[in-house]
């Protein structure tokens, strides 16, 4: 993986010499983890996966403690995202349907010193992005089952203003790229109200990991080095009354998603895809009245999704040899 400045050295040379505090790229992962609690920022911002594009325009307020976020997108179907805290206030457009509201009390919390044991990271130069000077901090997976990434830091704020997601070959998976970002300008209530398309959400139930769902006794038997359940969660279906259990795994970085439900006739097919970063895998699984469709979705490599679907065991079923 290599990580390639803009193409004017001579001309901003000032402007892009690495900082004092860019000799060490955990320094850099800590000012980044500061700056999305403490800094406020407006802009817009480019994303782009499977060859896709999209536009954005996001507004960022902290005050007195609480995150509160607005995003629009601002070509093809009209999507907005309201958001207090990480948590999901309302949707609207596309997003609407499928989409569950689950609380991460944590938020993403960026352990540089933990994080050093599952990515290598190291700063590889600096670039320009949005007008800004930044610095290149480039973190490659020690393993196969996450994906390397490559941060462009804004050097006066600290915040990540490109991103590049990295397959084990190098390849581009995702992109997501400021073009357009203030700090500095004071951010007005009426910006960060929801229109009246956006839908609000209800919040799914949630219990601490250190106090599992008894009566939800599905778990894994396996999980890649460094990831640990974070959040669980029951829900039902509008309608149907179905629960479905969610669980949330991370690593400090990368995240997955576990949904286990009841077999229904209907939708028991079994799926294995990506898009782009995005691995999607359903097994159906399980013995008798503990039989249920598990369902793994994050940004890890599918063969890795795959196999921690096929490690979900009810705590009544025998586990394989």
């Amino acid at each position: 993986m290599r990580a390639t400045p803009l193409l004017l050295p001579l001309l901003f040379s000032g402007w892009l010499a690495v900082p004092a505090y860019a000799d060490n790229a955990q320094d850099l992962l800590k000012r980044l983890a500061q700056a999305e609690q403490q800094q406020s920022f407006q802009g817009a911002f480019v994303y782009e996966r499977n060859g896709s594009f999209s536009t954005h325009r996001i507004w960022h307020r902290v005050l007195d403690g609480k995150v509160r976020e607005r995003l629009l997108q601002l070509d093809g179907s009209a999507q907005e995202i309201v958001r207090v805290d990480g948590l999901t206030q309302c949707v609207s457009g596309t997003l609407v349907e499928g989409l569950a509201n689950l609380p991460d009390p944590s938020g993403r919390v960026l352990d540089a010193r933990k994080l050093s044991a599952w990515y290598d990271m190291k700063v590889a130069g600096t670039s320009r992005v949005a007008g800004r000077p930044a610095t290149i901090l480039v973190m490659s997976p020690k393993d196969q089952h996450r994906y390397g990434i490559e941060l462009h830091l804004d050097n006066q704020t600290g915040m990540a203003l490109k991103s590049l997601l990295l397959s084990e070959r190098g390849v581009l998976l995702e992109r997501f790229q400021f073009v357009d970002y203030d700090s500095a300008r004071p951010i007005e209530d009426k910006v960060l109200q929801a229109s009246g398309d956006c839908q609000p959400l209800q919040v799914a139930k949630s219990k601490p990991v250190e106090k599992p769902v008894v009566s939800n006794a599905w778990h894994t038997d396996w999980l890649p080095s460094g990831f640990e359940l974070t959040n669980q969660s029951v829900r039902e279906e509008q309608g149907s009354h179905t629960r479905v259990i969610s669980q949330l795994y991370g690593d400090g970085l990368a995240r997955f998603s576990v949904f286990v439900e009841p077999v229904d006739g209907t939708r028991s097919s079994d799926i294995r895809t990506q898009f782009g970063p995005t691995a999607v895998v359903s097994r159906r699984l399980g013995v008798g009245q503990n039989e249920a469709m598990v369902t793994v979705v994050g940004e890890i490599p599918v063969g890795t999704a795959e196999r921690i679907a096929l490690s979900m065991r009810h705590s009544d079923t025998p586990a394989s040899k």
